[in-house]
């Protein structure tokens, strides 16, 4: 089983335009990822949060955004799991989040969302960072479903 990328992919069923807005407006991206987002999703910008998502306000959250191409993709890094508030993640290597849309004949949207990086990661937790994420993956999916709905 690999272990270095996480691909969770999805058709929902509202146009390229509505999914599009979902993730790359902060706000909206915020309201089905669970932060509250500080800042634009601006290529090379640094954006910070306050995760909301239940069992983790305690957490802030910080992503480099890398590319924007509106209705097509959008990417950013950030450090994953970096769940110890005593432990300083600074230092570690960051994963690769990739969202990319594509429009469909019927007027629905193919989403892909890949992470990958994993192996880069601190042997201490590079497991554990790799199936919270894909767990994590799985249940953003849904989120962002019933977002666009």
């Amino acid at each position: 089983m690999p272990t270095d990328r996480i691909e969770k992919n999805i058709v929902l069923s509202s146009p390229i335009s509505r999914v599009w807005r979902a993730i790359s407006d902060a706000r909206e991206f915020g309201a089905w990822f669970g932060v509250e987002l500080e800042g634009p999703l601006l290529p090379g910008s640094t954006v910070h949060g306050q995760i909301t998502y239940p069992g983790y306000e305690h957490l802030r959250m910080e992503l480099w955004v890398v590319e924007v191409v509106p209705e097509t993709y959008l990417s950013y890094r950030w450090r994953p799991n970096a769940v110890d508030v005593e432990r300083d993640y600074s230092a570690e290597p960051t994963t690769l989040v990739e969202l990319r849309l594509s429009a469909l004949a019927d007027g629905r949207t193919s989403l892909s969302i890949v992470e990958s990086g994993f192996d880069a990661l601190p042997a201490d937790r590079r497991d554990e960072a790799f199936r919270s994420n894909a767990s994590g993956w799985t249940e953003q999916v849904k989120n962002i479903e019933r977002h666009v709905s």
